[in-house]
C-alpha cells in the first residue's frame, strides 16, 4: 500500500488541532459573578459568557476537580425537565439557564469555593471555565463607590464655606443691633431732659416788679376793698421849698392809680 504524497504532513497537522482544542478550551468561556461580593442569604448568579448555539449538555460543579462528588447539576437543553440535579445541589437552591448561567439561591458562608462550568459542544469538543466565590457574613450589600468628579468636590466645598460664611455675617449682625440697641437705651435714661421752647420764650418777657419807694393811695373813687392795715406815719416835709414840690404830688394824688415798673435786667 502507497502512502500518499504530503500524508504525514497532514497526519502532523490533525494532531497538533487535536492537542490544541482541549487546551483553548478553558478560555474559550468567561463567567461573571453578579455580584460581585455576596453576602449572605443574597441570590448569586454565575452568568457565562462565549457559549456557541448547539451546546449539547451542560455541568457545574462546586469543588477543585471536576468530578461526580462535585457535580452541582446537569443541564440538557431541549428536554421537558433539563435539569438533573447532583450530589452538591441537595442543600442548595440552584438553576440552569440554556445559556450555560447558573443561579445560586439565598447564598450563604458555606457555599464559598470554587465553581466550574463543562459545556460540551460534541463528544471530541467541551468547553470549561472556573470562578471562586466568596460570600460574605454580613447581613447588608457592600457600598457602592460612585465615582466623584474633581467639580462636584469644587462645588460642596465652595457651597460649605458660603453657607458658614452666611452664618457668621448674620451672627456679628445680630450682635451689632444688640450693643446699638442698648448703647442708645442707657443715652436715653441719663440724658437730662430738654426745657419746654416755649417757656423759655415766655421766660424773654417777665419783668421784675420792684416795690414803690413811697406810699401809693388808692384814688378817692375806688370804692373796692380797703386795705385795713394801718398805713405807716409820712416822712416828715423837707424844710426847703424847692424839694417840696415833688411831695405835693403824693399829698394830692391824681385819681388815676399808676405803679412803677422796672424791667428786669
Amino acid at each position: 500500500m502507497q502512502v500518499p504524497v504530503g500524508a504525514p504532513g497532514l497526519l502532523l497537522t490533525a494532531s497538533i488541532l487535536a492537542l490544541w482544542v482541549p487546551q483553548g478550551s478553558w478560555a474559550a468561556l468567561s463567567i461573571q459573578k453578579i455580584p460581585e461580593l455576596p453576602q449572605k442569604n443574597q441570590d448569586l448568579l454565575l452568568s457565562v459568557q462565549g457559549v456557541p448555539s448547539g451546546a449539547k449538555s451542560i455541568r457545574w460543579y462546586l469543588g477543585e476537580e471536576a468530578q461526580g462528588s462535585t457535580l452541582l447539576f446537569t443541564y440538557l437543553p431541549g428536554l421537558q425537565q433539563p435539569q438533573r440535579e447532583g450530589n452538591q445541589a441537595q442543600l442548595r437552591d440552584v438553576e440552569g439557564f440554556p445559556n450555560g448561567s447558573m443561579l445560586l439561591r439565598n447564598a450563604q458562608p458555606t457555599d464559598s469555593g470554587t465553581y466550574q462550568v463543562a459545556v460540551t459542544i460534541n463528544p471530541e469538543l467541551t468547553l470549561r471555565a472556573k470562578t471562586q466565590v466568596q460570600v460574605g457574613e454580613g447581613h447588608m450589600s457592600p457600598l457602592i463607590h460612585l465615582p466623584v468628579s474633581t467639580g462636584i468636590i469644587a462645588a460642596i466645598v465652595v457651597g460649605s464655606v458660603a453657607t458658614g460664611s452666611l452664618v457668621i455675617g448674620c451672627l456679628v449682625y445680630f450682635l451689632v443691633k444688640q450693643g446699638l440697641t442698648e448703647h442708645n437705651r442707657r443715652l436715653t435714661t441719663t440724658e437730662k431732659p430738654e426745657l419746654d421752647p416755649r417757656q423759655s420764650a415766655d421766660d424773654n418777657n417777665i419783668y421784675e416788679v420792684m416795690p414803690s419807694p413811697v406810699l401809693l393811695v388808692s384814688p378817692l373813687s375806688d370804692t373796692g376793698a380797703q386795705n385795713n392795715t394801718t398805713p405807716p406815719p409820712l416822712p416828715p416835709l423837707p424844710k426847703s421849698g424847692s424839694q417840696n414840690h415833688q411831695y405835693q404830688d403824693l399829698l394830692n394824688p391824681d385819681p388815676a392809680p399808676y405803679c412803677q415798673l422796672v424791667p428786669a435786667p
